[in-house]
């Protein structure tokens, strides 16, 4: 079991930047896949990001070079760097978990947070 609280969402104006953290509890948080999904107002819950237990990442095409995704097995965390922030990536942030997840599709996932408001203004 894992349980998965994030942080770190807000309002900012575009072009600018949030750092999401999401804190992890039980046991071995090291041999977890993470992702981060984003879930906008009346739209299905969509990947942006993954780092697997051996800090392989992954990107959706709409975030890569302006998010990146890291963990600290240490501090049982991950985080999710957004530079460049667009109104379009205004949403629901969710932290999710595995062990093996086959793909990145939310229903490989069977650990969530409660998700995280990020808005971002024009």
């Amino acid at each position: 079991q894992v349980q998965l609280v994030e942080s770190g969402g807000g309002l900012v104006q575009a072009g600018g930047s949030l750092r999401l953290s999401c804190a992890a509890s039980g046991r071995a948080f090291g041999n977890y896949a993470m992702a981060w999904f984003r879930q906008g107002p009346v739209k299905e819950r969509d990947f942006v990001a993954a780092v697997t237990w051996n800090t392989k990442t992954f990107y959706a095409d709409s975030v890569k070079g302006r998010f990146t995704i890291s963990r600290d097995n240490a501090k049982n965390t991950v985080h999710l760097q957004m530079n460049s922030l667009k109104p379009e990536d205004t949403a629901v942030y969710y932290c999710a978990a595995d062990l093996a997840p086959r793909d990145f599709q939310p229903y490989y996932f069977n650990y969530w947070g409660q998700g995280t408001q990020v808005t971002v203004s024009a």
